[in-house]
């Protein structure tokens, strides 16, 4: 099997002339042939200004060059994209297909026999293992890591759950100008990931269950001497896989890493972003994540880990409490403990070795969950016949099974200009309908399905409502909020059907969502629907792309051409 420089060589012709050409270049650099002669180790740079969840970016690939280097390999690093959740416009799920396809192919076309992944906010972690599990080369996955937590008025933060609770109390005249600008400053004290379990903190996790990332490495806080450690420790393995030529992420991404990514997901109240991200992933291999599974896997996993939006910490109290091994050994026998990693132990080897914390109560016992069931629950019904998710862990409970009427927005456009009308017809009763905001529609499905509480509404002292909608939520929200409709209304999806004053039911035990419109009257709606158009935001480049190879949120949506071929 070619290895090293000798991979995949540029096409002139001529092999010989090929490496001839391409080791005189790279000489340039001042490398030497013994340098040049040891196993490559590709690592990816993704950091950016742009993109503070990243700003520790070069320290890690400083210490995975010395793991690598200290294993006898070759470091090579390689800039790609860098997604960060509150600058890309419109949405970062509009990138991370674009992100997904550029790690891939420089992975391809850059010699390297094993590479390591660097990332952390939201997109980019999905976006990187979509393209691993493609490339299918040799792949340890190093995250950035979460913050630190913040502190106002002995009070502690974190960034975004806070961001959301006190933007709430600000809204509803609880909190003035003058000290949410101060709040503004402390809720992101560091560099790294959102603290709570957000998607960035959810998708580390799940990495880890699917064994592509050493124990412990989802919860170290950026900052920490232990988050360089560990990317050392990375580097080092990286430079073993490349000389073994294994595992690969094929031998790693099975049914059973699936299942036990799914079961952490809930266990740990992850993000429902989390579930069109590991569908994805599973769709470039030859396996599928099945949405039935994880429901029945959110009826009989109960939320074990104690932080926000589900519960009280953050991340940091996460891992001071035994990070995943720790969740593992108490999540015992719904986990496939046989299920192999990358660090060459099994899933169940890394349970056993878990550290004990004495008196720690983030990570809690099965007889004592913070919630009996999972993070989130997979809906049907005439609203979603292919199916929609609500975090009820982060909902109301009384609001878990509820009828009232629609309040409905044609787009997050239509919602900004309107939420706060004085005059718009709302009560606490009500659901509030959100279309055109899935992947199509938006584009690129954005988090707008945390629908603010009218402000009207929040003077009154409302804190939740029913909010529907076929947009995504972040991870770091909390509410009775029905996500990722499906399909959705810009492809004539039943949500394009809703009209205000139309009666709504959730029914969260019997996983349903349902339009109480008849039948026929449903039938003359769609009927009367346009047909769809191209919309100006997609007549070129990217953007057309997008909008046309996009697929809907129960199939990951990723492109339709990227997607593995079942079986393959």
């Amino acid at each position: 099997m070619t290895k090293g420089l000798r991979k995949g060589l540029t096409s002139y012709g001529d092999a010989g002339f090929s490496l001839f050409l391409r080791k005189a270049f790279i000489k340039a650099a001042g490398y030497s042939d013994d340098a040049l002669d040891r196993p490559i180790v590709g690592i990816t740079n993704t950091h950016s200004d742009y993109n503070p969840c990243h700003g520790n970016a070069p320290q890690l690939i400083e210490a995975v060059k010395r793991g690598v280097m200290l294993a006898g390999g070759m470091p090579m690093v390689f800039p790609t994209i860098s997604i960060a959740e509150s600058f890309a416009h419109p949405t970062s799920m509009f990138l991370r297909n674009l992100m997904a396809m550029d790690t891939e192919e420089m992975v391809r076309a850059q010699p390297m026999d094993a590479v390591v992944i660097i990332g952390g906010c939201d997109k980019t972690l999905p976006a990187q293992i979509m393209a691993a599990a493609s490339v299918d080369l040799p792949t340890i996955v190093v995250p950035v890591g979460p913050m630190v937590v913040g502190h106002h008025k002995g009070e502690v933060l974190g960034a975004c759950t806070d961001c959301r609770r006190l933007w709430g109390m600000h809204r509803a005249g609880e909190i003035d100008a003058e000290e949410i600008e101060v709040v503004n400053g402390r809720l992101a004290p560091s560099v790294g990931t959102c603290m709570v379990m957000g998607t960035a903190s959810t998708m580390a996790c799940v990495t880890e269950a699917l064994g592509l990332s050493l124990p412990m490495s989802a919860s170290i806080p950026a900052p920490h001497a232990e988050r360089i450690r560990s990317a050392e420790a990375s580097g080092r393995r990286a430079a073993e896989l490349a000389v073994a030529g294994g595992p690969r992420p094929s031998e790693l991404l099975t049914p059973a890493a699936f299942r036990n990514a799914a079961v952490v997901m809930q266990a740990i109240g992850g993000s429902t972003n989390g579930v069109i991200h590991l569908s994805a992933i599973a769709a470039r291999t030859k396996h599928r994540l099945d949405l039935d599974l994880v429901d029945q896997l959110g009826r009989k996993v109960p939320v074990l880990v104690d932080l926000k939006p589900s519960g009280a910490h953050y991340m940091e109290h996460f891992h001071h409490a035994g990070g995943v091994p720790k969740l593992l050994k108490q999540l015992g026998d719904l986990i496939d403990g046989a299920a192999m990693t990358v660090s060459g132990r099994t899933l169940g080897e890394i349970a056993a070795a878990a550290e004990d914390v004495p008196g720690q109560d983030v990570i809690r016992p099965r007889d004592n969950p913070i919630k009996a069931e999972g993070s989130m629950a997979m809906l049907g019904g005439n609203l979603a016949p292919r199916g929609a998710v609500i975090k009820q862990a982060a909902a109301t409970q009384r609001l878990l099974q509820h009828t009232g009427r629609a309040v409905v927005f044609e787009s997050v456009e239509d919602m900004t200009n309107r939420i706060d009308d004085p005059d718009l017809d709302v009560t606490a009763d009500d659901v509030l309908v959100l279309r055109n905001a899935g992947p199509k529609g938006a584009p690129g499905m954005p988090e707008a399905g945390y629908l603010p509480i009218p402000k009207k509404l929040g003077r009154q002292g409302v804190k939740d409502m029913v909010r529907i909608s076929d947009a995504r939520m972040s991870g770091t929200a909390f509410g009775t909020i029905v996500l990722h409709m499906t399909p959705e209304s810009a492809v004539g999806g039943p949500l394009a059907l809703v009209r205000s004053g139309d009666m709504i039911r959730l029914d969260v035990a019997g996983r349903r969502i349902d339009l109480l419109v008849d039948e026929a009257e449903l039938a003359a709606r769609r009927a009367a629907l346009p047909p769809p158009e191209r919309p100006a935001w997609a007549k070129r480049g990217y953007a057309r792309l997008f909008h046309d190879s996009v697929l809907q949120a129960d199939e990951g949506c990723d492109f339709d051409f990227l997607v593995a071929e079942d079986g393959a």
